[in-house]
């Protein structure tokens, strides 16, 4: 088994040869330019390989580029091979990010929870105490406590 050095050297390697064919060497056109590789992974025996990819578009130009990714699946893995000049060279696997999404349901929450705070702080700007302004004892209100205990006594 490899070390944990080597496979994250092997990794980057593979995301920079990727991303630069995808851009420079294949010239199918549901590859275009708004294929992004944001990260690769390698497991420990280096025989594996998961490329993970963002798609600026829709669902339709996503579904698109990972057909089109599967169809160079094969010129991709020689060109890592040529690049890397290991033993075995890794089976690519691609597989689409969920970053973006993951980012995009952060920020509506994130959007929901100011909306909310807003609204909080909408209500309280004209509220009042519901007793006192200040609920504290203070020490020259014992003697007039004192005198109403009396009072009360009698």
């Amino acid at each position: 088994m490899a070390d944990n050095a080597r496979a994250k050297r092997l990794a980057d390697l593979i995301r920079e040869v990727v991303a630069q064919k995808l851009l420079r060497g294949i010239k199918d056109p549901r590859l275009g330019s708004h294929v992004t590789i944001t990260d690769t992974r390698v497991t420990g025996d280096l025989r594996e390989a998961t490329v993970f990819y963002t798609v600026y578009g829709d669902d339709e130009e996503r579904a698109a580029a990972a057909a089109g990714l599967e169809s160079a699946k094969g010129i991709l893995r020689s060109e890592v091979g040529r690049a890397a000049g290991v033993k075995f060279t890794p089976t690519l696997t691609f597989v689409a990010d969920a970053l973006p999404d993951t980012a995009k349901t952060i920020d509506d929450l994130l959007d929901k929870a100011r909306a909310s705070d807003a609204a909080v702080r909408e209500s309280a700007s004209g509220a009042k105490y519901a007793g006192e302004a200040d609920p504290y004892r203070k020490p020259g209100d014992d003697a007039e406590d004192d005198a109403d205990e009396d009072a009360a006594a009698e």
